[in-house]
């Protein structure tokens, strides 16, 4: 299989890397850490065996004194391994852990510090478009998504239809996470109306025919599982009164359309608009982690119902984005940016849009998404990202 250069790199220390499933992390760490002694606790016997005798880990570095690295796969599924681990780095100071998991949940239950700060913490997101190059195809994005398992596939939407069932079954059924999987399966379809707005508890629980508490855990598991994520409203320094409740988004827009159920009432472009607000915040996410920007992903909405999709608020960026599934841009588009930068002066404003040219209109840059997307790297400040490329239209 073809090997497509990931922008993670390695933080040079002991670290966790957490992702969903099918986002890269162990084809990352074997393509870069060959020599690595690796534990794959996916695998039924290395399981049993670690299971049944973790001390069996310790054993194992001792027959190899010369090991430098060693890898835990999916060290959710052991979480009392970390013990082990914590110590054979007080013992060993040469040898480096590399803990990937694609939960949290059984970690956090657990009560495990982490590791008490000796190994970072990093995540692995799904493709950026700026790691496809030329193979990245917004139409197909939307679709089908960007997870690496599914994009290098030789058949996106059945390897996508069996992802979805993967974590049905694999991450939440059989480690007993939820008591009905028939609730959970009904709420993750409710949840899909809820991609890319403002989360109502009360409605959901109500469509999902779940109590509203029960919502609650479940909207935790699908964070605990790295399915799911929230933003927050941007607060700091309000002139006005804020919506109180977050937006919610799967993480890769994908994911969103093949639980989405659609029928006669709903418009292509109504799913379509949704999945590309989506597949902007998944890529938002993947530039903030891999950068190491101390910044983090807010929306802005008020009472009277302006509103702006994304601030992007941190120690170097500030920046309100507004996106927009539309070919042309129309002055009524640009009513929650031009609302905002009344408010914050400091904030660079920016639409995007699925149109062809660079327009700014009302001192706001607008730009077309495929361009943004390409050129969002992490090598890259954020203004840089937005601006033009060198010897092209402006």
């Amino acid at each position: 299989m073809e090997l497509i250069p990931r922008f993670f790199s390695d933080p040079g220390q002991s670290f966790f890397l957490f992702g969903p499933r099918g986002t890269g992390k162990s084809t990352w760490i074997r393509q870069n850490f060959p020599g690595a002694l690796f534990v794959d606790l996916l695998e039924p016997d290395t399981f049993r065996s670690y299971s049944a005798r973790p001390e069996r880990l310790m054993e194992a570095l001792d027959a190899r004194p010369a090991l430098r690295t060693m890898v835990i796969d999916e060290i959710q599924k052991l979480p009392q391994l970390l013990d082990l681990v914590h110590l054979i780095m007080e013992q060993r100071k040469d040898l480096r852990f590399i803990l990937t998991g694609s939960s949290a949940r059984k970690l956090k239950r657990s009560g495990v510090d982490l590791l008490a700060g000796r190994a970072i913490v990093k995540s692995m997101h799904a493709f950026m478009a700026a790691e496809l190059g030329p193979r990245f195809d917004l139409d197909q994005a939307l679709d089908t998504g960007l997870i690496p398992l599914v994009v290098m596939s030789r058949s996106h939407r059945e390897t996508l239809k069996a992802y979805v069932g993967l974590y049905l079954k694999e991450e939440v059924q059989a480690e007993g996470i939820v008591r009905n999987i028939g609730n959970f399966s009904r709420f993750l379809e409710t949840m899909t109306f809820s991609h890319g707005c403002v989360l109502n508890i009360a409605d959901i629980a109500r469509e999902s025919q779940v109590g509203r508490k029960t919502v609650e855990g479940y909207l935790s598991v699908l964070e605990d599982l790295l399915i799911g994520f929230r933003i927050n409203v941007f607060t700091k320094r309000a002139k006005r009164h804020l919506a109180s409740h977050p937006k919610f988004y799967f993480f890769d827009s994908g994911v969103f359309v093949s639980l989405r159920p659609s029928g006669p009432l709903d418009t292509p472009q109504e799913i379509e608009g949704a999945a590309l607000e989506g597949l902007v915040a998944q890529h938002l996410r993947a530039w903030i982690a891999y950068r190491g920007e101390r910044a983090d992903i807010f929306f802005w909405r008020t009472k009277s119902g302006n509103e702006v999709d994304f601030v992007l608020y941190g120690d170097n960026v500030f920046y309100a984005i507004e996106v927009k599934n539309s070919r042309n841009v129309h002055s009524k588009m640009l009513r929650g940016l031009v609302e905002f930068k009344k408010d914050y002066p400091e904030a660079e404003c920016l639409l995007c849009y699925r149109g062809k040219d660079r327009l700014r209109i009302r001192n706001i840059l607008c730009i077309p998404v495929n361009e943004f997307l390409g050129a969002l790297h992490p090598a890259k400040e954020f203004d840089e990202a937005v601006a033009p490329p060198e010897n092209g239209p402006v």
